[in-house]
């Protein structure tokens, strides 16, 4: 609300007229420093004083539960489990072992991971697509009740997929906001208390100003939408790993999508306290002619994340990306060498569950061993949460890259 003195005058047609005559040639990052060409639209007029009732973020009634939510995620030596595949990607997966895409065999893999006895000391959240978060297991336990039994927080994908973005360089946006507060809010009853949001920016398409602002804006538009129904978002902007493009590249892209990421979430109004990064560690494209070694992603991923990211974010928890189950645990122990403003974990998919699917089988003799097989990935992330991960001992099998060019979740 602005008060404004009536008693003085202001001609704004003039101010209209030199509105028309400036160019809009600021880049993005002018505009979120404030030194685009209607900076001065911000700056005090002597001529029109004015006051501004300011008011303070709010999350609705349900600040303190996001807070709480998101600390309790961002737990010591604790990660996320992500399971929220579609049932077309799911079915890829079933499929690499011979097994049909069914609700019956979505459903057995889905149980065989989120049944694991003492899953829940090295997992903290569990992401599930909304077909599981209404399933049971076959004695008739709420998979909801199985997770928060190992003290596991449900959490729920919400976005519906990505589409073409029109007026781009073929690249993608985010759908999924229509209807958003409803879903936010009957998935809340249903035990969800965090909410994922997952969109894609390409290094090779451009990326252009349209998608990182698309992206950025969409993702700042579902997480306010999300706490304001009870949901902890996470932020996700995957910078895909296709391309040939080096680190230094990628860490320039990754700072202009992270900076205009911010800048919508402030306007948005959403508490920083209360939500959590997926963040891409900033690596060499997949085809680029060098590797970088875990130290130097560390380095350059831990200087992007410095620049971009308040400490009042409780968590950062990366996603894999296509990487070998034992380079995502190797990066991410080396940028645990060290004390960060925030907690650095995992929100792995492919890299906790590439060995247990191969070791399941399909078979109900193999899940004791692929139920291991989960246990022991998901303690050498929590080590690598803490810093003391070692390599050694580590099967072949989980050092096998997974990238896989233009692969859609």
């Amino acid at each position: 609300m602005q008060l404004i003195d009536s008693s003085k005058q202001f001609d704004f047609r003039n101010e209209e007229r030199a509105m028309a005559s400036l160019q809009l040639t600021a880049s993005s990052s002018q505009w979120i420093a404030g030194k685009g060409p209607f900076a001065w639209r911000n700056s005090p007029r002597t001529a029109v004083p004015r006051r501004v009732a300011v008011r303070p973020i709010r999350a609705g009634s349900y600040t303190d539960e996001l807070v709480q939510t998101a600390k309790s995620i961002a737990s010591p030596g604790r990660g996320i489990l992500a399971v929220d595949e579609s049932n077309a990607t799911c079915g890829k997966r079933l499929a690499s072992i011979g097994m049909e895409n069914t609700e019956e065999n979505r459903q057995a893999y889905r149980q065989l991971l989120l049944t694991t006895p003492g899953l829940g000391a090295y997992v903290s959240g569990a992401i599930l697509f909304e077909e599981t978060l209404y399933q049971s297991s076959t004695d008739g336990k709420k998979f909801v009740d199985c997770l928060l039994h190992e003290k596991i927080m449900p959490g729920i994908k919400v976005d519906k997929g990505l589409v073409p973005l029109p007026g781009s360089n073929n690249e993608s946006w985010c759908q999924g906001l229509d209807g958003l507060a409803s879903r936010c809010a009957e998935y809340y009853k249903q035990g969800a208390r965090f909410a994922k949001w997952g969109t894609v920016v390409s290094i090779p398409s451009g990326p252009s100003a349209l998608a990182v602002k698309e992206a950025a804006w969409g993702l700042a538009r579902y997480a306010a939408i999300a706490q304001d129904n009870g949901l902890v978002p996470i932020v996700e902007p995957e910078i895909l790993l296709d391309g040939d493009h080096s680190i230094e590249r990628t860490l320039q892209v990754a700072e202009k999508v992270w900076a205009e990421v911010f800048f919508y979430l402030a306007k948005n109004n959403v508490v920083f306290e209360g939500i959590l990064l997926k963040p891409s560690m900033v690596t060499p494209g997949a085809e680029h002619k060098e590797k970088a070694s875990p130290e130097t992603i560390a380095k350059y991923t831990l200087k992007m994340l410095n620049r971009r990211v308040p400490p009042a974010v409780p968590g950062i928890m990366f996603l894999s990306g296509g990487q070998s189950e034992v380079e995502a645990t190797l990066n991410l122990n080396a940028m645990n060498q060290g004390p960060n403003p925030w907690h650095v974990s995992f929100s792995y998919a492919r890299a906790l569950q590439n060995t247990v699917l191969k070791t399941w089988q399909g078979r109900p003799e193999n899940i004791g061993a692929a139920q291991k097989a989960l246990l022991i990935r998901a303690n050498a992330n929590s080590l690598a949460q803490l810093g003391r991960y070692s390599e050694e001992g580590e099967t072949e099998e989980a050092k096998k890259g997974m990238f896989q060019k233009g692969y859609t979740y």
